[in-house]
């Protein structure tokens, strides 16, 4: 303590009442529910109990959704491969060298 400070009077502290938080003043109080109630009445008609399984049409569902994401991404690799050919090949032709894309000798020979 400073020695400035006496020790503090009754009259010098305050209690401060705290509010919940996101609570609104004036706003209605929710009221507690008990643990067993459900919020929303009528849940059970989006719960697929009664239905079956049908393990083996999820299986080859889940294996064509990952085919065409493989054959996604293999084309996606092709791609940007031959893109980024077109553009040396572009590069090469606009800087004004000559014999910028290889001829195959083998495709001309037939």
């Amino acid at each position: 303590m400073s020695p400035e400070r006496s020790e503090a009077t009754d009259d010098e502290h305050q209690v401060l009442p705290f509010r919940r938080r996101g609570a609104v003043p004036g706003a209605p109080r929710r009221r507690w529910s008990p643990p067993g109630s459900a919020p929303v009445q009528g849940l059970e008609k989006y719960e697929g109990g009664d239905e079956e399984d049908n393990y083996r049409h999820r299986m080859l569902v889940n294996l064509a959704a990952f085919l065409v994401t493989v054959a996604l991404a293999v084309a996606g690799a092709w791609l940007v491969i031959q893109l980024a050919e077109m553009r040396k090949n572009q590069d090469c032709v606009l800087s004004g060298r000559r014999n910028c894309t290889p001829i195959d000798v083998k495709a001309t020979e037939w």
